[in-house]
C-alpha cells in the first residue's frame, strides 16, 4: 500500500486537485503559452512532458535530467522518433533501480547529475523513505543526511558526451532547475526544446522565483508552447531553432 501511495502518478493527481486552492492563495501562477505548434504529450501519468514534434527525429539528442524509477518518457521519444537519449541521475535509489532495468539501445544512463557546477553536492532525501526523488536543497524540517553525488555543468556534459547541439532538455530535478537554468542563461549553448517541472511548491521557493525563470528564458529567445494543467511542467521552444 505504501508503494501506492508514494507513485509518481498519485502524487502528481494530488498536486493537480490542489491547484485551485493554490492559485487563490498565490501559490500557483497562471501562464499562457506564447506559440501553437504540433505537440505531443509523452510517458506515464505521473512522468509525463509535452514535445514540439516537429523538431524530433532520429537525428536528435536529448538530455533527460532526473529519472527516478520511471524512463516511460525516454522511452516513447526513442520509440516513436528514433532519438538518442542520455540520461542523468546520481541518487542511490534510482541508480540501484536502473540497475535492474533493460534499456534500449539508444538510452544511455549515466551517474552524475546537473547542476551550476562541476564537482559533488549533497543531495537529500524525500520526507518520505517511500519516495525516491532526492533534492540538492533541503525540502523538510527536521534531520536529513545527504548523500555527496557527482554533478556537472551542461558545456562539461557536452563535451563529455561529444555533443556539439541539444535537441530537447528535459529537467526534473527537484527545486534544482532555477540554478540551472541561471547557469545555462549565462553560457552559450540553447537547447532547441527545454521541458522543465517548476518546484515553487517547495518551501522556501515560491511562484516568484518560477515567474523570473520563465521571464529569463523568454529574453533568450524561448517561447512557451504548453504548460501542464498542473501549473508546474513548461515546454519551452527556441524561437531561433
Amino acid at each position: 500500500m505504501k508503494a501506492i501511495r508514494s507513485s509518481p502518478f498519485l502524487r502528481r493527481v494530488g498536486r493537480l486537485l490542489r491547484t485551485p486552492f493554490r492559485l487563490i492563495s498565490g501559490k500557483q501562477i497562471v501562464v499562457t503559452p506564447d506559440m501553437d505548434c504540433r505537440k505531443q504529450t509523452l510517458g506515464n501519468q505521473g512522468a509525463s512532458f509535452t514535445v514540439a514534434t516537429d523538431h524530433l527525429g532520429p537525428n536528435s539528442i536529448v538530455l533527460s535530467v532526473g529519472i527516478g524509477e520511471d524512463i516511460s518518457f525516454d522511452r516513447a521519444l526513442i520509440d516513436q522518433y528514433g532519438v538518442e537519449v542520455h540520461a542523468f541521475d546520481p541518487t542511490p535509489k534510482s541508480l540501484e533501480w536502473l540497475r535492474s532495468q533493460t534499456l534500449p539501445a539508444s538510452f544511455h544512463a549515466h551517474p552524475y547529475g546537473l547542476a551550476n557546477c562541476d564537482g559533488e553536492i549533497s543531495f537529500f532525501p524525500p520526507r518520505d523513505p517511500t519516495h525516491v526523488s532526492h533534492s540538492a536543497i533541503v525540502r523538510h524540517s527536521g534531520p536529513s543526511e545527504g548523500v555527496r553525488c557527482p554533478v556537472r555543468r551542461l558545456e562539461t556534459i557536452m563535451d563529455m558526451i561529444g555533443a556539439s547541439r541539444i535537441d530537447l532538455l528535459k529537467l526534473d530535478i527537484e527545486g534544482a532547475e532555477y540554478e540551472v537554468l541561471q547557469d545555462l542563461a549565462a553560457g552559450t549553448v540553447r537547447p532547441r526544446q527545454i521541458l522543465v517541472e517548476y518546484h515553487h511548491r517547495f518551501p522556501g521557493i515560491g511562484v516568484t522565483k518560477t515567474r523570473r525563470s520563465i521571464a529569463l528564458l523568454r529574453s533568450l529567445g524561448y517561447a512557451v508552447f504548453d504548460v501542464a494543467p498542473s501549473g508546474e511542467e513548461f515546454s519551452f521552444l527556441w524561437r531561433s531553432a
